[in-house]
């Protein structure tokens, strides 16, 4: 039976892949800090779905965390053929008000982690001739905005040129862009989002299902929604002053968790 490994698996969009995939009758490998909500998480998608479901904990901040997920990708004994990057977190402060460890645990996740995993699952995928690899960024990563923006649009960057370094290997990468999605992501980080207006938050399983038929239509880059393939258009068109404006006045609010 085909499986999947998803990190940040036991809440909001890392979640939803979680019950997708295991409606889809994939086994499961579940990575995330917590044990004990990964033990629950575990036992709820195996009695409803009725598919294997391993898990991991590890922090993918660290080096040692990383290791541990990276060694399971390796395995060729127990191959993964669905890799979903979506560990993740945001700052409440502006950049120089952060603390510079908090700064440098988000590069490690966000860019590190992602590459790492990446570069571990691909090679028996490849050697398979299948695999998919879903890497969850942001539509943070089309507007200036701090280390956050940054790092996802380095997740969108790499993605699109891995996916084009594999053509005709029968492997495939997307990277995910959501908008405000109903998760822990902002409490989480402790922002307040009570300003944003209800036609903008997105659903988490709404998300996934957009990703999942991107993925299937051989796309490289996933929006979910039409407000926001929308709003990211015209982003891409407005010039950098303006964008660094909006992004200030959003309150460092692009995230997508």
């Amino acid at each position: 039976m085909p499986t999947a490994l998803i990190t940040g698996a036991t809440a909001g969009i890392g979640a939803a892949f979680a019950r997708r995939l295991a409606k889809d009758g994939l086994d499961l490998v579940l990575v995330a800090r917590d044990g004990g909500r990964l033990d629950e998480s575990a036992d709820v998608l195996g009695k409803q779905y009725g598919v294997g479901v391993e898990t991991l904990v590890a922090d993918l901040a660290t080096d040692e965390g990383i290791a541990v997920v990276e060694a399971r990708l390796g395995d060729a004994g127990k191959p993964v053929d669905l890799l979903v990057n979506n560990a993740g977190f945001g700052l409440k402060d502006p950049f120089l008000v952060v603390p510079l460890a908090d700064e440098l645990a988000m590069v490690k996740l966000h860019i590190e982690a992602v590459l790492r995993l990446t570069t571990a699952a691909l090679p028996g995928m490849r050697e398979r001739g299948r695999g998919y690899v879903i890497n969850v960024a942001s539509v943070a990563a089309f507007v200036p905005r701090g280390t956050y923006g940054a790092s996802k649009a380095w997740v969108v960057q790499f993605s699109q040129s891995v996916s084009r370094d594999l053509t005709g290997s029968g492997v495939r990468v997307l990277a995910l862009c959501p908008g405000f999605t109903h998760t822990e992501f902002h409490q989480r980080a402790q922002v307040d989002m009570k300003d944003v207006g209800g036609w903008m938050w997105l659903d988490a399983d709404r998300v996934v299902d957009d990703a999942m038929r991107d993925l299937a239509r051989g796309r490289t880059v996933s929006i979910p929604s039409g407000r926001y393939k929308a709003l990211v258009a015209a982003a891409r068109k407005a010039p950098l002053e303006a964008l660094a404006g909006l992004s200030s006045r959003a309150g460092r609010r692009l995230d997508r968790r």
